[in-house]
């Protein structure tokens, strides 16, 4: 009975609606509605591939999440392992109420912080670059996009995300330690051969789920940030959707994108799943 709720949730909410990606082989009309409106195949597919800038939204989109990917996964492994040695109670707590703070910022301020820090005008961090002569407007520098999207995204993310590798360490058996305690293990030992085994298993699952949601960028951020000058790095899929849905009122097409865009996770998501379970026997089914 208990689950009668979340089940029913999740089918009225999330399993009900994904018929309406039918409209991604259809010429929606609203007057016609979704199941009135005529069959147009894979004409909306086409469309989207036969336009150049496909593939320089599929090269941005996979460009910043695999940078994000690549800097920000291992850095909450990093805090929760350094955060499970500190022994005093009071500095442990206060680095993860820093650290977990960010998480609980909305999109939209953070992205006001940058403004402001970044601004050429009143931004200390652009009166601090142009002090030494570089650069002091990154907003509006293209390559410079992807590492301010990237670096605040960690600032905002790391503390919260430690936490899960915060519980699978405090899940491992006590006497591991003692016995290598006793082996005359040092520190680093320790965390090589008793913590990094013991958080194993999470860390693939959350690979898992990282990589299976590669092309998953939400648009908020990328699109709060975006400007004229630096469009060529912050277009991503995401936000070419939203403008090509909501603002061109074109939801055949942006549906169509937007299924590709799930296909290509799930994809993703499986092969990266069956290799960690032939690799490491760790797996999300």
């Amino acid at each position: 009975m208990l689950l009668v709720l979340p089940v029913a949730y999740f089918v009225v909410f999330q399993y009900i609606p994904m018929a309406n990606n039918v409209i991604a082989f259809k010429d929606y009309n609203v007057v016609d509605g979704i199941w009135g409106s005529p069959w147009a195949g894979l004409e909306h597919f086409e469309r989207f591939f036969a336009n150049p800038v496909a593939w320089d939204l599929i090269r941005n989109t996979l460009m910043l999440s695999l940078y994000g990917f690549l800097a920000g996964f291992p850095i909450p492994i990093l805090l929760a392992l350094a955060l499970n040695e500190v022994r005093v109670r009071f500095f442990k707590r206060t680095v993860q109420m820093v650290t977990y703070a960010p998480h609980f910022i909305s999109t939209v301020i953070v992205v006001s912080m940058l403004i402001l820090i970044f601004s050429p005008r009143i931004g200390f961090m652009a009166n601090f670059l142009g002090f030494f002569g570089m650069d002091s407007n990154l907003l509006a520098d293209p390559d410079a996009f992807r590492s301010v999207y990237v670096w605040s995204d960690i600032w905002q993310s790391a503390g919260y995300s430690a936490i899960i590798y915060m519980a699978a360490l405090a899940g491992i058996d006590p006497t591991l330690y003692e016995a290598a305690k006793l082996d005359g293990a040092s520190r680093l030992q320790k965390i090589w051969h008793v913590d990094l085994p013991g958080i194993a298993p999470t860390v693939v699952v959350v690979m898992i789920l990282s990589v299976g949601s590669v092309m998953a960028i939400g648009f908020e951020k990328a699109f709060l940030l975006q400007n004229p000058l630096n469009l060529s790095q912050s277009e991503i899929i995401a936000t070419y959707t939203y403008k090509i849905g909501l603002l061109n009122a074109d939801f055949s097409l942006a549906t169509a994108i937007g299924l590709f865009n799930s296909v290509i996770n799930l994809v993703l998501l499986l092969a990266v799943n069956t290799v960690s379970k032939r690799v490491t026997g760790n797996g999300l089914w």
